[in-house]
């Protein structure tokens, strides 16, 4: 248990102790702490799910307070990828890696979304957290915007089967018909280290800690959500504007 932990536990169990402070001597207060301990047991468990609410509760509020001080770059980052209706009323972000498995699992589940809501703006926050493929796999994304192509490279390399690696998202890229020389060439833009550097920022700042994680109105959601949750939360966030 963290020292801080330990602190907070005794903090909370001497407060009952608090009027006699006065007349009591540091060692005595140990001993009551103990004793009342060693006679309540499970005050200890109640006081670290006290500190955890109250760092949940914390953590929230920073998140919420960073949401709303990068909604305008969350949702209108002309850097980013969007794909669905540029002009949508609702706009979905997510962060996302091409190697992370439970991000390929919900392409189906956002395509459902997209097929379902045609006032969803998508934006995709590239954020290569699983190795140096990933990186690869992110940089070839972004650059493909040059061509045209970022839209179907996206949907393949989230069809593809084993990992991104340089080889795997070559052999994709030359499948969409991307032109490899040029591919290779726009990778090193100035632009994808930006996009790529803010994606990790604003992952952190909002306390995401994996991949898939989106921002939808004033949710953050954490991991795979289905279809029918996306739906739901884009149409929350659709009546909150209203």
């Amino acid at each position: 248990m963290q020292i801080t932990k330990v602190m907070a536990i005794l903090a909370i169990v001497t407060l009952p102790l608090a009027a006699q402070a006065d007349t009591l001597s540091e060692d005595r207060v140990k001993e009551l702490v103990l004793e009342a301990i060693r006679e309540n047991p499970e005050i200890v468990l109640e006081a670290v799910q006290i500190i955890e609410q109250h760092e949940q509760q914390r953590q929230a509020a920073a998140a919420a307070s960073v949401l709303s001080d990068n909604r305008d770059v969350l949702e209108n980052d002309p850097n980013a990828p969007v794909l669905g209706n540029p002009d949508g009323d609702v706009t979905v972000v997510e962060f996302f890696d091409y190697n992370c498995p439970y991000c390929r699992r919900v392409k189906p589940e956002i395509e459902a979304l997209l097929a379902e809501d045609p006032n969803v703006k998508l934006v995709y926050r590239e954020w290569p957290i699983l190795g140096e493929g990933s990186v690869f796999a992110a940089r070839a994304a972004l650059a493909a915007r040059e061509q045209g192509k970022y839209e179907e490279f996206h949907w393949a390399l989230m069809g593809m089967q084993g990992r991104a690696e340089e080889a795997s998202v070559i052999r994709v890229a030359e499948e969409v018909g991307l032109d490899i020389a040029q591919l290779r060439r726009d990778m090193q833009a100035p632009e994808i280290d930006a996009h790529i550097s803010a994606s990790m920022e604003m992952s952190r700042d909002l306390g995401f800690n994996g991949t898939p994680s989106f921002v939808i109105g004033d949710a953050l959601v954490p991991g795979v959500i289905d279809a029918d949750q996306m739906i739901r939360l884009t149409e929350e966030a659709r009546a909150a504007k209203q």
